[in-house]
């Protein structure tokens, strides 16, 4: 177990550089939303990107003791098919006018194991950060201070893990409902 981990940890240290940038990146995803430039909704976009940038800057970049856990695997490979995925398939639209019917049921089909799977080691992931950040009090503002705040990142934790709750089930039937509309598009072309 304990080569696991380690073999987990390079590969993590490897490639998280490049993957914190390029999911900053995709902040500019909840901007899009809201002027109107890409069709996702700000309510399905919101969520989905928010908690990614949590996950990647808050917990685990953050908090490296939760780096090794296999958690972190089985989070980059859910993010990682999803977004090969669907970026396969807008690419392919955006360049050729349509996609393959194999990209498209991918597409809407995926997230019925990727989304579980993904939420899943997201929840983990903040619930073993949990200790390490009442511990290590990062991003943590104690009074007194000048601006008389107070501001505990513990219990931000703690609100991002009730968030999942309303959350996860909104995100799922929000993509229920796009692969009912484009699978059901698709058979009628």
């Amino acid at each position: 177990m304990m080569l696991l981990s380690l073999f987990i940890y390079a590969i993590f240290t490897l490639h998280m550089r490049i993957a914190e940038y390029c999911l900053s990146f995709c902040g500019l995803q909840i901007l899009h939303s809201l002027v109107g430039l890409v069709r996702s909704p700000i309510t399905a976009t919101l969520p989905q990107i928010s908690s990614r940038l949590y996950l990647t800057w808050i917990i685990l970049h953050s908090f490296p003791e939760v780096q090794t856990h296999f958690l972190v695997s089985s989070l980059t490979i859910s993010w990682s098919i999803t977004e090969i995925i669907r970026y396969s398939f807008f690419g392919m639209k955006e360049a050729f006018g349509a996609t393959p019917s194999f990209l498209l049921w991918l597409r809407y089909s995926t997230f019925l194991v990727m989304y579980p799977i993904g939420i899943s080691s997201e929840v983990g992931l903040i619930y073993l950060a949990l200790p390490h950040i009442k511990v290590s009090e990062k991003f943590c503002i104690r009074m007194p201070n000048k601006w008389n705040f107070s501001f505990d990142n513990f219990y931000i934790a703690f609100i991002a893990l009730g968030i999942y709750v309303p959350g996860s089930p909104h995100m799922y039937r929000y993509m229920l409902s796009q692969r009912k509309k484009a699978l059901s598009k698709s058979k009628r072309e």
